[in-house]
């Protein structure tokens, strides 16, 4: 399974980075992991975009989420005609926000070019991808979300703060793609994001086999939310950036 960091920036684009986005492929099978701002152009230097066989979104924040508006316009208006029809899974309601943020009515939205569906507490299955969630701690319904294929696994935190559900999902992991928005100061909200330092004690309580940094905050120092992680985690640590590519 190869993993490809599209864009790693928390809360809003980087100078050098889109907002959230993963590209896993596998066995002639792409899906994404979060459709962030300024994503899907950068998607463009890694694969066909027309080649994506489904989308999962963690949550519906816009640096997790509004390029699927970007993509709907791909999909739809190609001068070769309309892209088929793809599945996007997400919370509930996903369907009408993103026709809301695109100034649509309700129906059709965007249901002609994606075949939207709630994440389910069962496993699912798109070609060799097995896509398991868990609901995390954030402000908005956000999942965590494990996808194996080929008998690896790797975990995406979303967006969330310290919950011991994110250690559940993590189990035995060949690779933890975290968040660490923060890094520590006493003042730190609750039930939001993680630091480095926590992000690495959800992975060593989970034994995940490599830990990847990411949804980095521009403001913050990424040499210290390195720092803060490397001073608990004792495995591979790497901090996400854009163009990464990974095999796990």
């Amino acid at each position: 399974m190869r993993l490809t960091v599209v864009g790693c920036a928390g809360s809003y684009p980087g100078p050098t980075t889109p907002a959230s986005c993963y590209l896993l492929e596998h066995d002639g099978c792409s899906i994404l992991l979060d459709l962030g701002n300024g994503s899907l152009g950068a998607l463009q230097n890694h694969t066909d975009i027309y080649g994506i066989d489904a989308v999962f979104l963690s949550h519906l924040h816009v640096d997790h989420c509004i390029d699927l508006c970007s993509y709907y316009v791909a999909r739809k208006y190609h001068p070769k005609g309309p892209a088929p029809r793809i599945p996007v899974f997400g919370p509930a309601g996903t369907g009408a926000r993103m026709a809301a943020a695109y100034g649509l009515s309700k129906n059709p939205g965007m249901n002609d070019e994606f075949n939207f569906m709630r994440h389910a507490p069962q496993a699912t299955q798109i070609g060799p991808f097995s896509v398991t969630t868990i609901r995390v701690v954030h402000p908005v319904e956000t999942y965590a979300l494990r996808v194996t294929a080929g008998g690896r696994s790797v975990v995406y935190s979303g967006d969330t703060g310290p919950t011991p559900a994110l250690v559940e999902i993590s189990r035995g992991a060949d690779l933890a793609l975290y968040e660490a928005s923060f890094v520590d100061r006493p003042d730190n909200p609750t039930d939001l994001h993680l630091t480095g330092g926590q992000a690495a004690e959800h992975a060593m309580a989970a034994g995940v086999g490599r830990l990847v940094l990411t949804h980095l905050v521009a403001w913050n120092d990424v040499a210290q939310v390195q720092a803060e992680a490397a001073a608990t985690y004792d495995g591979d640590l790497t901090v996400a950036h854009s163009g990464l590519v990974l095999e796990v």
